[in-house]
């Protein structure tokens, strides 16, 4: 499947701007605005390989720089930044004119950088969020008050969750998602936050991207977001 990509700079702030790359494959049938993950930027593999099974998917995608990353920085800037920097992306998304379902999301950070945004305020056109590796809380520190703001975000949401994620322990996952009829969780046996997998569990890293893939496009199909 051919894959046309375009690289954009997008105004965040006066004087702020950061660089963004969009695939969209033929035929594509939504868009999904992707933001990376902390320790990350959006030309990093994990990001990429996001990218491309989505591509494979017949999904486009929008992935963008934080301000941090774009600047050379580690640190990751205080949520207000990001949270601006989310909704400047999905405003760029908008003005791009595809005619193509907007969806928002991201890993990690990024995803959990975009519910926030969504819940202080709804983004634009934006159908639906979709999370790869939703941090729940920091390692060793189980908690849920990073879900707390999810009550405000008012749109379907699809959780792709490693079943060996340390970032999320899965009987508190399910059940900040239970009994919420707009969220989706997707677990992925044995992956770990980067989706990784032990050689001994007979899966590949491949095979867990192949599964994203398949579950993000079940889950626009099944519950018509993308209509």
């Amino acid at each position: 499947m051919a894959t046309e990509e375009h690289t954009l700079s997008i105004p965040v702030a006066e004087g702020l701007a950061v660089d963004a790359v969009l695939w969209r494959p033929e035929g594509a049938k939504a868009l999904v605005v992707l933001a990376h993950g902390a320790g990350a930027d959006m030309r990093h593999r994990g990001m990429v390989g996001l990218a491309e099974t989505l591509a494979a998917r017949g999904l486009a995608s929008l992935r963008y720089q934080f301000p941090y990353r774009q600047a050379g920085r580690g640190g990751p800037d205080r949520p207000p930044k990001l949270m601006a920097t989310v909704r400047a992306a999905v405003e760029a998304a908008r003005g791009l004119g595809t005619g193509l379902p907007l969806f928002a999301g991201g890993r990690s950070m990024g995803g959990r950088m975009t519910s926030m945004a969504q819940a202080a305020g709804p983004l634009p056109d934006v159908k639906g969020l979709i999370f790869f590796a939703y941090p729940l809380h920091p390692a060793g520190k189980p908690g849920v008050s990073r879900a707390e703001h999810l009550a405000e975000v008012g749109l379907p949401m699809l959780f792709l969750q490693g079943t060996r994620d340390k970032l999320a322990d899965r009987e508190l996952l399910e059940g900040v998602v239970s009994g919420r009829p707009n969220i989706t969780l997707h677990w992925l046996d044995g992956a770990d936050h980067g989706f990784a997998v032990l050689k001994r569990s007979g899966r590949t890293p491949e095979d867990v991207l192949e599964e994203t893939g398949a579950a993000v496009s079940a889950w626009l199909t099944d519950g018509e977001q993308a209509d």
